[in-house]
């Protein structure tokens, strides 16, 4: 077996390779055409620390620019940079100059954990049986789960892929604000049951390590079978990871034996997934230097440890190396969010950008608590986003519960009429997916949408989203917004622009709107850099343009900001975020569930199959 080559080059060649690739991109409409030929046919491994890949007689290198072409294969589909490559060049040669891509291109040497990674803190839980009578101490019962995933939604902690941690690891690649990893060992039929229908009810990702001849067995405590197993992998929440064959500590074995455990079920595993196992799980924790090259050898990129002593558990970013990272018993639930933080916000998630991905509806829903410049925000990211107009004013939560029962968060919407306390009149056309009058086009009061000229005309589609200026002359029909977005099913005239293109809005474009910059509670609703809806309330007061800059440190490329004040209103899975009782309110944007993913994740390298040749 091969040992994993280390990937920390110089930087230089990889920096002319990207200044080459920037250039070969541009030309006379053959840009785009290029970038598409370059990606679709190069194909390069999305891995950076295992040995080279065989498929029959073709071999994949690995270089030092994976990493990036593993951030730009996430993008929905590529081809689209071949109808517009002018956007694609520019935000990729944004992108090369960032700290960000530059750690990413200089990875710390296979095992190494970088040094900007040990900056954070991230804390890795350790669960087993999921159980409603309890066979042994560590054994957890579904209501104290419950708890635990409520502790994390209430703390503003973001679970993450095992897959996001080992980069981050890597690289320094940027995290939530309060970032944990979930695991669960065994293989448990409980945590089946019990465990992954709340898990899929956050949308939170997991880790599931398997010992493969256990694999269904009823005896002593059930295992979940091969078809529970790859239920859950294709829900694309849990990573599925080597746990050996039978769950012998590896110091009673051999190097031999254990280097059988290691290769026989990480085949075992690809072969009844149909997926890369990427990642292992210690039996016991039990590991030496010995084991740790053995698993290296064997193709895995990361592996999960544990101590029997609570004293000497710890972050995975205070981890010997990647083959050894730490991680805590499930007793110590209740310290961690006290302990996860995601680093120094240097991230790239808090620097100004001009380039977004394509629309993404297949993101997980994520709610997030965040500080910056000293606003404290409540956000909340990914899924489908739609509209609801109520038949009168309720509470957001509440006409969520009438309209939209399977909305994950909803936000307060479009300004409306104040001639009643009843009234559900719009200012400005309106259409809504989830409405008595659902899909009929109510075009306002025509004598009224002059004074809305030039605001944003937001158009929602199952597949798309866009912001357009409003034209009273033009946007007074069904047919007129059609043209601007087939296939829309929501429309709304928002407030104004607080970011645009990824810049955040001067004084000057809010015109007359009254009480712009005047300090309020704001609420607001767009597309991040990674494509994602993203619904938002101010939890403390601000003007509109100071609003704007913060937003665009946070991330998020388009953003209009909805109405304000005292109906600023913000419901997470049903339950209210704000610290006051809103003004009821007819209209809501709203994000459900996000849709199937087109693509698998994190496709094998070069081919559906693969095996480790020796160099």
């Amino acid at each position: 077996m091969g040992k994993p080559q280390a990937t920390s080059k110089s930087s230089f060649p990889q920096s002319l390779a990207i200044a080459l690739f920037t250039l070969g991109a541009i030309g006379l409409g053959l840009g785009g055409g290029i970038t598409v030929a370059f990606w679709g046919n190069r194909r390069l491994p999305v891995r950076t620390s295992v040995p080279t890949v065989v498929l029959g007689d073709q071999a994949c290198e690995l270089t030092g620019l994976d990493p990036l072409t593993h951030s730009l294969q996430q993008v929905k589909t590529v081809n689209a940079i071949a109808y517009d490559p002018l956007p694609t060049v520019s935000g990729l040669w944004e992108l090369a100059n960032r700290p960000e891509v530059w750690a990413r291109l200089n990875p710390a040497p296979f095992p190494n954990i970088a040094p900007a990674a040990r900056e954070a803190r991230v804390p890795i839980v350790m669960y087993h049986d999921i159980t409603p009578v309890k066979d042994v101490s560590w054994d957890v019962t579904p209501a104290e789960f419950a708890e635990h995933l409520r502790l994390i939604q209430a703390e503003g902690m973001t679970p993450i892929s095992l897959e996001r941690l080992v980069n981050h690891l890597r690289t320094g690649a940027p995290l939530p604000d309060k970032p944990i990893v979930l695991t669960f060992d065994d293989n448990y039929l409980g945590q089946y049951k019990y465990a992954f229908p709340l898990l899929k009810k956050y949308g939170y990702p997991a880790v599931w390590s398997v010992h493969t001849a256990h694999v269904g067995s009823p005896a002593g405590k059930p295992k979940a079978t091969w078809e529970q197993l790859r239920e859950m992998q294709q829900s694309g929440l849990i990573e599925i990871a080597s746990h050996t064959v039978n769950h012998i500590p590896f110091d009673r074995l051999t190097p031999d034996q254990i280097r059988t455990e290691l290769v026989e079920s990480k085949r075992v595993l690809e072969q009844n997934l149909g997926v890369p196992v990427r990642y292992f799980t210690y039996a016991e924790g039990i590991h030496d230097a010995v084991s740790k090259r053995l698993v290296a050898e064997a193709g895995y990129e990361a592996a999960l440890t544990m101590s029997l002593d609570p004293y000497l558990e710890r972050t995975a970013n205070e981890s010997e190396d990647l083959l050894a990272i730490s991680r805590y018993g499930q007793s110590r639930f209740a310290e961690l969010p006290k302990i996860a933080w995601g680093g120094p916000q240097t991230a790239l998630s808090l620097l100004p950008s001009t380039s977004r991905r394509p629309i993404d509806f297949t993101a997980p829903v994520r709610k997030r608590t965040l500080t910056i410049d000293g606003l404290p925000l409540t956000l909340v990211s990914g899924g489908q986003v739609t509209t609801a107009h109520s038949h009168t004013r309720s509470q957001v939560e509440e006409v969520a519960a009438e309209y939209i029962k399977e909305a994950i968060a909803v936000v307060d919407g479009a300004f409306f009429s104040l001639e009643s306390l009843t009234s559900n009149k719009m200012l400005g056309p309106v259409l809504s997916r989830h409405s008595r009058q659902a899909g009929v086009f109510n075009p306002g009061n025509l004598g009224e949408n002059p004074l809305l000229q030039g605001r944003p005309l937001v158009l929602i589609a199952p597949d798309n989203v866009r912001f357009v200026p409003f034209d009273a002359k033009r946007h007074r029909t069904l047919e007129a917004i059609q043209a601007e977005l087939p296939g829309v099913t929501d429309a709304f005239v928002g407030a104004a622009w607080l970011v645009r293109d990824g810049q955040p809005q001067p004084a000057t474009s809010f015109g007359r709107l009254y009480g712009f910059d005047a300090h309020r509670d704001r609420a607001f609703w767009g597309i991040d850099r990674e494509g994602r809806p993203t619904i938002g309330v101010t939890m403390e007061m601000i003007d509109s343009v100071g609003l704007g800059k913060i937003l665009a440190k946070a991330g998020l490329h388009d953003v209009v900001m909805l109405d304000s004040g005292a109906s600023a209103a913000l419901a997470y899975r049903g339950e209210s975020v704000m610290a006051y009782e809103p003004r009821p309110v007819p209209h809501v944007v709203a994000l459900l569930p996000p849709l199937p993913p087109s693509l698998p994740k994190t496709p094998l390298a070069c081919g559906a199959t693969a095996q480790n040749q020796n160099p």
